[in-house]
């Protein structure tokens, strides 16, 4: 599946604590559709579509804020304004020589959900090698000393596999974040059902494991979990997952839950204490109205504001699929929370 993304001024959603008066905020609505047939929404003014599914960390750098997201060979686009989107080539030329070990029947090479970090004086661009319902998967790793396309220096270069799961395994290497420490120690959380969410350690140097000896470290665990963010403020670390069902429209049950830890490493706790290897999280955004299952968060930061980028199902449009950017904001106890 593929989506398009349109960014417009978002009317009132219904059950928020949205009030009329408040500044208007950006919505990149994501309308999946198949293939063929893409359907969307009507066409707001300035509107510019661009098909993209499980969008990266939207990060800036010269000049322009960038994005990738599941597609061949990894889509890539370019925004001046986080409003009119410009898709651009494929990021990988040609698939890498080991993913056809992993995916055999994966030919038309649509790799999925990528992350991107600056490392050092170049950029690593992670993402996931799968089929659809099995673990048989693979993180790759690709590199490019710049994001802009024009530039001479431009290119993403194969390093192989991060991680890799097979089906006697109980986790599934996909879904990849990045993270540095306090400490300049560089880290990577994934997973998706199986048993839960994990964290390895990587080499800031290669962007690769630092030890691929050692087992991952269990972060979270629930019957339906996907999705990790791992995200740093002051002396927490916060792991933002996905709890529930996608993909169903309005019958979707997809909620955004977190919890934080002193250390990297866990254990992760929510606001009563318990601990998110036994279902635990403090839920930060769920079902409001017609605002429906949202889900696969990540923080995007535009100087001083900071925004929530969430997939959710509208239901005033029969439940299609659509990204918003909800402002964020943290409590006194220092607790995310979505405040428009």
């Amino acid at each position: 599946m593929v989506a398009s993304i349109a960014i417009a001024t978002a009317p009132p959603i219904s059950g928020s604590s949205r009030q009329p008066d408040m500044p208007a905020r950006f919505v990149l609505s994501l309308i999946l559709a198949l293939q063929a047939g893409l359907s969307c929404f009507g066409e707001p003014a300035g509107r510019r579509d661009l098909r993209v599914h499980d969008p990266s960390t939207i990060v800036r750098a010269e000049g322009a804020w960038w994005l990738f997201g599941t597609g061949r060979l990894v889509l890539s686009a370019r925004s001046p304004d986080l409003l009119k989107w410009e898709k651009l080539s494929p990021a990988l030329k040609a698939p890498p020589p080991w993913a056809r070990d992993i995916t055999p029947k994966n030919e038309r090479a649509y790799y999925w959900a990528p992350d991107v970090i600056r490392l050092g004086d170049r950029w690593a661009l992670y993402y996931s090698v799968s089929e659809f319902g099995k673990n048989t998967s693979a993180i790759g790793l690709a590199t490019s000393p710049v994001l802009n396309p024009s530039y001479p220096a431009h290119g993403w270069t194969d390093h192989g596999i991060v991680i890799r799961s097979y089906a006697k395994d109980d986790f599934n290497a996909i879904d990849p974040s990045l993270l540095f420490d306090a400490a300049g120690r560089l880290w990577m959380a994934f997973g998706s059902f199986w048993a839960g969410l994990f964290l390895v350690e990587l080499d800031p140097a290669t962007g690769l494991r630092r030890d691929p000896s050692a087992a991952p470290l269990q972060l979270a665990w629930s019957e339906e979990i996907e999705a990790p963010t791992l995200h740093r403020r002051g002396n927490y670390y916060y792991l933002f997952l996905n709890e529930g069902r996608c993909c169903r429209g309005q019958d979707s049950t997809y909620r955004v839950l977190v919890g934080r830890s002193r250390a990297i490493t866990g254990p992760y706790v929510d606001d009563q204490g318990r601990d998110l290897r036994e279902r635990g999280g403090r839920l930060v955004l769920g079902t409001q109205g017609a605002f429906i299952g949202p889900g696969h968060a990540t923080i995007v930061e535009d100087g001083d504001s900071q925004w929530l980028a969430v997939h959710f199902y509208d239901g005033s449009r029969k439940g299609a699929p659509a990204l918003a950017l909800r402002r964020l904001a943290w409590t006194d106890d220092g607790w995310p929370r979505v405040t428009d």
